[in-house]
């Protein structure tokens, strides 16, 4: 904590990270402290002669609409941006959480198996490892009914196709951790390897598995609002930031702000958390280079 108190970069990280995910957590709120919600159009904030684009400047910001208003519909900006931040980082973490727990079992057993184990779930890594994620991302939320939970299915198939970075990372710890002298003397003492992986094992992972998952969290968002930007994730009246990137490739000249405010939140947000997961290796492991260069 005193190494990471000292950290500039990890501070202002933290804060921003920590911002958007109260803006997240509080999206209802916020937007029913402006007055507006997600889903209502205002038709006569647009001007029809121009097809669309917002009446006034800065994409129609005014008392009324904190960020203006969404250009061809009219939907209030600031509602969509925060609903959308909630979209986006809860689909981010839920990925993460997943791929995490799915890479600490995978990892953890190969590394604690036999040789037989260790080979075949080493191979199984690779080949999940070697799979075009986006190409069959697409193709599995293209052909899902409509009805299903658009955030949850994203989370899910993220996850389950982007483990394997994990379960690499904990099989090579695991190999390390399991020479050392406090796991020879539970293995003599008759202890299982169920038992040594929980009380041995874990513990020592926690450092480098903690900031893989921070530097996993952005790199989620980006394929989230990736999927999104190509159509087949979150579907619209549900906002989120790479759905609203999308719309705004046809709207950038005429309403430059509809691209900057998205846009510039996620880039802060991936900044913000690959700055966090930058300080907690330095304060974890300092012996190992940086994330980030």
């Amino acid at each position: 904590m005193r190494t990471l108190r000292r950290d500039r970069g990890f501070l202002v990280g933290a804060a921003i990270a920590v911002f958007m995910i109260l803006v997240a957590a509080t999206a209802p709120l916020l937007a029913a402290v402006a007055g507006q919600d997600y889903t209502t159009y205002h038709d006569n904030l647009l001007d029809s002669a121009r097809g669309g684009v917002p009446l006034g400047g800065l994409g129609g910001i005014s008392s009324e609409h904190w960020l203006g208003v969404e250009p061809g519909t009219g939907r209030d900006l600031f509602a969509r941006v925060v609903y959308g931040a909630q979209v986006s980082l809860g689909v981010a973490v839920g990925a993460t959480v997943l791929e995490v727990l799915i890479g600490l079992l995978v990892g953890t057993a190969a590394g604690l198996g036999g040789r037989w184990a260790d080979a075949i779930l080493t191979r199984f890594v690779d080949l999940v490892l070697a799979l075009p994620i986006l190409v069959i991302a697409i193709s599995l939320l293209a052909i899902v009914p409509q009805d299903w939970p658009r955030p949850l299915l994203l989370a899910t198939v993220i996850a389950v196709l982007g483990w394997g970075g994990t379960a690499r990372i904990t099989r090579g710890e695991t190999l390390t951790l399991r020479t050392r002298d406090y796991v020879a003397a539970a293995r003599l003492s008759g202890a299982g390897w169920f038992r040594i992986a929980r009380r041995e094992i874990l513990p020592g992972l926690t450092a480098p598995v903690l900031t893989y998952a921070a530097l996993l969290l952005p790199t989620n968002m980006i394929v989230e609002a990736g999927l999104s930007f190509l159509g087949v994730g979150v579907r619209t009246p549900t906002p989120s930031w790479g759905q609203m990137l999308s719309t705004a490739t046809t709207w950038f000249r005429a309403d430059p702000m509809y691209v900057l405010i998205p846009g510039g939140l996620l880039f802060l947000t991936l900044l913000s958390f690959v700055l966090v997961a930058n300080g907690l290796r330095r304060a974890l492991d300092p012996r190992q280079s940086e994330v980030l260069r």
